[in-house]
């Protein structure tokens, strides 16, 4: 199945926002409407190109108590349907006017004075400018606004829609409890961040960010937006390609290959929800995954040797690496409990567990 189009449904049903890469004729719009059909949610088209600024931000209406600003139809049917898909097309031929009165509906989903409910989702789509009658090129801040996934043609999926009817994913739709997932998401991207801290802002322009598409590019929001498709991504167990269409499109392929090469390693995943409740901590049976996660442990703990909660987590350390050294082997834990002794010299006193575990380990 097309990596895209799944990545799309997913996409949609966690309502965040998305921009459709692709040159005219590619069947954008036809997809976003199927998609819509299959989730059983209306879908409103609009073409931003042929558009003014108040059809988004209100047009000003003067009444006995002041002006307001009075939303168009069509987020009117919106806002009475509790739901929907706002689809807004030709976003690249938009000039910047018009995209400036976007900012506020695509983060915020507020028209004019009519704020959507939070079950609409927005998708646009776009030719790149060089294949857009007087196309313009996209602002920084609406770019961070989204999610860029870039639409292309497969010849044998076009091929097999065109003969017997285009598929949608109709079996990947995220359960209820699919939120639950975000915590877990939002800790291991933290994890990442905290590591390399010079990924969180990086955009466009910067001499440090060659590596970055301008399209997507590293900012706190765009870190949010992959926090909650990587939610997404795991509650449906999708194919790495689809997290890697979702996570490249919010925060760049530089930064986000380096967060998915971290995940996949084990350097991120558990070591801030072990901290929090060691006692629920599974110690991995693969011994590589193993070590990447004591690594990352020390890691954290040694870079907050200074912070309010240093005292908290240096404990917790000693206790998940004694753990370690019970169910695996002392070997397992030895290089990362002297680089921890060995960092907290001085200013951290070792607890009965911690000096247990050395003492085991140098008798070794």
């Amino acid at each position: 199945m097309n990596a895209v189009l799944v990545a799309l449904a997913i996409a949609v049903q966690a309502r965040i926002p998305v921009l459709l890469w692709g040159p005219p004729g590619t069947g954008k719009s036809s997809a976003v409407r199927q998609l819509g059909q299959v989730l059983g949610l209306p879908v409103e088209t609009v073409i931003a190109s042929i558009r003014e600024p108040t059809d988004f931000a209100g047009l000003p209406v003067v009444g006995e108590g002041g002006v307001h600003f009075a939303p168009p139809s069509w987020a009117v049917r919106l806002a009475q349907a509790g739901n929907g898909i706002l689809f807004l097309d030709e976003l690249t031929t938009a000039p910047p006017a018009v995209q400036a009165a976007l900012l506020r509906v695509v983060l915020e989903r507020v028209v004019g004075d009519l704020e959507l409910p939070p079950e609409v989702a927005v998708v646009a789509a776009a030719n790149p400018p060089s294949q857009a009658a007087g196309g313009w090129d996209l602002s920084l801040p609406l770019t961070n606004r989204f999610v860029h996934l870039h639409w292309s043609v497969n010849a044998t999926h076009w091929a097999n829609g065109f003969a017997s009817g285009w598929q949608v994913p109709v079996d990947l739709k995220l359960p209820a409890g699919w939120k639950a997932e975000l915590p877990v998401a939002r800790e291991v991207v933290a994890a990442f961040i905290r590591r390399r801290p010079s990924l969180l802002l990086r955009p466009p322009g910067d001499e440090r960010n060659r590596e970055v598409e301008e399209l997507a590019w590293p900012s706190p929001r765009s870190w949010e937006l992959a926090a909650t498709a990587l939610a997404a991504v795991q509650a449906v167990n999708a194919s790495k390609a689809v997290c890697e269409h979702l996570v490249f499109g919010a925060v760049g392929e530089g930064a986000g290959r380096e967060f998915l090469k971290a995940l996949e390693e084990g350097k991120l995943r558990d070591v801030e929800q072990a901290l929090r409740d060691p006692r629920r901590f599974r110690v991995p049976d693969r011994s590589d995954i193993l070590h990447a996660f004591l690594e990352a442990l020390c890691d954290r703990v040694i870079a907050d040797l200074s912070g309010k909660e240093s005292q908290h987590l240096w404990k917790t350390a000693w206790a998940i690496l004694a753990r370690v050294a019970r169910l695996r082997s002392a070997d397992a834990v030895a290089p990362f409990a002297l680089r921890l002794a060995a960092a907290g010299e001085g200013t951290h006193e070792l607890g009965p567990e911690a000096e247990a575990l050395l003492r085991r380990l140098a008798g070794r």
